[in-house]
């Protein structure tokens, strides 16, 4: 009886809103044909390119030396970041430039914007911060470029100077501009992909829009020179050169992943400009252990620095939606509170793992 009263309202439902149903039907049916050809591809060996973008991303994370992220997600290891050098130089007046990390991401710039990319590098003030002694003193935010600052540079005689105030700025710039997606791009260019086949770009959302136009091309045979496609994430096989991708939009943080592949797809013939889903993250597939059902991502910026982590697969290795470790959370936070301020809460127990990200969907290379 109430399976039959069930059934009754949803067909109420449906009629009432013909529209919503159609398109909740043509959803479903384009990501069964999108998902098998995803599937199709995952039965294949990783191609040469994709051997090669795992590899290409594994010796900069080693040249980098940045942080290893376990699959509790814990940071176990830290390493370089990105406006440090080398601490352990012995006191020694020469170092490698190597051994910087604003050098290692200026590499990452060029190669996206080619020999001088520091107009595209953003730096920023507050107002009076660097005199002012309240704490408590609200202070507006200033913007100029990397390049304004580096042409007053100039100006100064002393050649040794106007070298150190020129790293100063690089820096800063380094610091206050996002260049996850710039090491993507490097990443992917050093493979040797051309621009017709991957948007090199400094935000990882061009690249996801492009995914999903050739998944939405797909099907209906249009050529696309896009090497990768969207494919549903925790019922995909990942394999080395794919992209696993994140998103940090406020207004989706309860949204399903299959709500955000959605409205990705949704956007795909409107203006780039009324594209919803902009702050995003990508990593590289770098490793997939089988047998400890564990995939290994390269990424950007990430905590300042490029980093390796170890993901968890099920059983039949697709991602799996437990990334949340055994960190104990702020249950176990026993410091006591501060003396004169109220005390800050140390976060939430289901975010205290650095893997336990809004992962949607795995950027395949076709």
């Amino acid at each position: 009886m109430r399976a039959s009263l069930w059934a009754m309202v949803a067909a109420i439902v449906l009629a009432a809103h013909p529209a919503f149903a159609q398109t909740n039907r043509t959803a479903e049916t384009f990501w069964k044909t999108v998902q098998a050809t995803c599937d199709a591809t995952t039965v294949r060996p990783p191609s040469t390119l994709g051997q090669r973008i795992a590899q290409i991303a594994i010796d900069e994370f080693t040249r980098f030396g940045g942080h290893r992220i376990d699959s509790n997600g814990r940071l176990f290891y830290f390493g370089l970041t990105e406006a440090e050098h080398e601490e352990d130089d012995g006191g020694s007046p020469q170092a490698p430039l190597g051994h910087f990390g604003w050098w290692q991401v200026m590499k990452y710039w060029r190669i996206l914007f080619g020999g001088d990319p520091t107009d595209k590098l953003e730096v920023r003030g507050y107002r009076d911060a660097s005199t002012s002694t309240q704490d408590t003193q609200e202070a507006t935010l200033w913007r100029t470029s990397a390049a304004q600052l580096l042409r007053w540079a100039e100006n100064v005689s002393d050649p040794e100077t106007r070298e150190i105030l020129r790293e100063s700025v690089l820096r800063a710039a380094i610091t206050d501009t996002s260049w996850s997606a710039a090491f993507v791009s490097y990443v992917i260019r050093q493979s040797g992909v051309s621009e017709d086949a991957f948007r090199f770009a400094n935000a990882h959302r061009a690249y996801i829009y492009d995914a999903f136009s050739v998944s939405a091309a797909e099907p209906k045979n249009n050529r696309s020179e896009g090497i990768y496609r969207a494919c549903p994430l925790s019922t995909t096989r990942p394999r080395v050169g794919d992209l696993i991708c994140q998103h940090r939009e406020p207004a989706l943080a309860d949204a399903s992943d299959e709500a955000v592949r959605e409205r990705i797809r949704a956007e795909l013939d409107g203006s780039a400009d009324m594209r919803t889903v902009r702050r995003t993250h990508c990593e590289v597939v770098a490793h997939v252990d089988a047998q400890a059902r564990k995939v290994y991502t390269i990424g950007g910026n990430v905590n300042q620095a490029v980093t390796a982590r170890k993901l968890n697969l099920t059983g039949n290795l697709r991602f799996s939606a437990v990334q949340k470790g055994q960190c104990g959370g702020p249950g176990h936070w026993t410091l006591p509170a501060p003396a004169a301020h109220p005390p800050r809460a140390p976060g939430s127990a289901s975010k205290c793992s650095l893997n336990d990200k809004k992962w949607f969907v795995l950027l395949q290379l076709r």
